[in-house]
């Protein structure tokens, strides 16, 4: 069966660990060039190494490779401003786009919630590595209840976070908000990005915090635990951290929420989650790269499986 070729734009952090997921463990992409801006990445050198075409020229290096005209997807793991650019190119010559960029051009897909519903647009955005590892959480709630409001915090070592995370962190915040509300269901949502310098570095980890309507609570329980198995089917680090935390809130003591003119009655939930890398590229803490690029690479496996390119 021959394999996708494919091509990622970012010889960083979450560009390099993918590289690793694709040459290692995709029976459907093959890896076929690295593109950076700094000819000394050290993304650059390990592709060069394993016989991976490369160019620090950018997107204009991309295009000017002489491979170029056979690859059909390209990641993008450089920054929100630099992917509008990026995209313009790629969808002049034809190819299917994975956004790994809080650009958010094309759709949201949060594979484990809503990937079937976008297979047909040339451009997907992986939303973000927070968004990747709550979104499920939220949308499992919404399933069940009707959920008012959702506020996620994601914190993840400072190590894990190249120049290109630390250059999206505004876009971080607004697209996972964003995201919470038109993927996870919520009507409201909250983000928020905490870079941990703590040495020994620490997992990813991330909480949850759901208020929705009053529901049967053991079928959220459910709902939540059956997601988390769905994500660890592609994320094996990814778990529960703490038993899920359900608790009555009412009139007697209402709570006020953000964006809602009433106190809140109803339901709060909190969810507790640790993200433990496959170490592919980085150390095992960095579960913020492996849950982004291993959503993406199960995007663009389904992709390319869609449109029987690997046929």
């Amino acid at each position: 069966m021959p394999k996708v070729k494919t091509a990622i734009i970012g010889s960083g952090n979450i560009g390099t660990d993918l590289m690793m997921k694709i040459i290692g463990n995709s029976e459907v992409l093959e890896m076929t060039a690295l593109i950076g801006v700094d000819p000394a990445s050290e993304g650059l050198s390990r592709a060069s190494r394993l016989n991976v075409a490369t160019s620090h020229d950018g997107i204009d290096g991309l295009v000017g490779l002489p491979q170029f005209g056979d690859i059909q997807i390209v990641f993008d793991a450089t920054s929100a401003a630099a992917h509008k650019k990026h995209d313009e190119v790629l969808q002049r010559h034809g190819k299917q786009v994975v956004d790994l960029t809080p650009a958010a051009i094309g759709p949201y897909v949060v594979s484990t919630v809503n990937l079937e519903d976008h297979l047909a647009s040339g451009n997907v955005n992986m939303v973000t590595c927070g968004g990747q590892a709550t979104i499920p959480i939220v949308a499992a709630v919404s399933r069940v209840a009707k959920v008012r409001y959702a506020e996620i915090v994601a914190s993840i070592a400072s190590k894990s976070a190249g120049p290109g995370t630390r250059a999206n962190v505004d876009e971080f915040t607004g697209t996972t908000a964003r995201a919470l509300e038109t993927v996870g269901g919520a009507e409201r949502g909250k983000a928020i990005i905490v870079l941990n310098p703590a040495e020994p570095p620490l997992m990813m980890r991330d909480t949850v915090l759901c208020l929705c309507d009053i529901a049967d609570e053991d079928a959220i329980r459910a709902s939540i635990i059956d997601m988390v198995r769905a994500v660890q089917a592609f994320v094996p680090g990814y778990r529960l951290k703490q038993d899920i935390q359900i608790q009555l809130i009412t009139s007697k003591a209402p709570l006020v929420v953000p964006g809602r003119s009433e106190p809140f009655t109803g339901l709060r939930i909190g969810v507790f989650l640790e993200v433990e890398g496959a170490a592919h590229y980085l150390p095992a803490y960095a579960g913020n790269l492996d849950i982004m690029t291993s959503a993406a690479l199960r995007t663009a496996e389904r992709l390319a499986d869609l449109r029987n390119w690997t046929s």
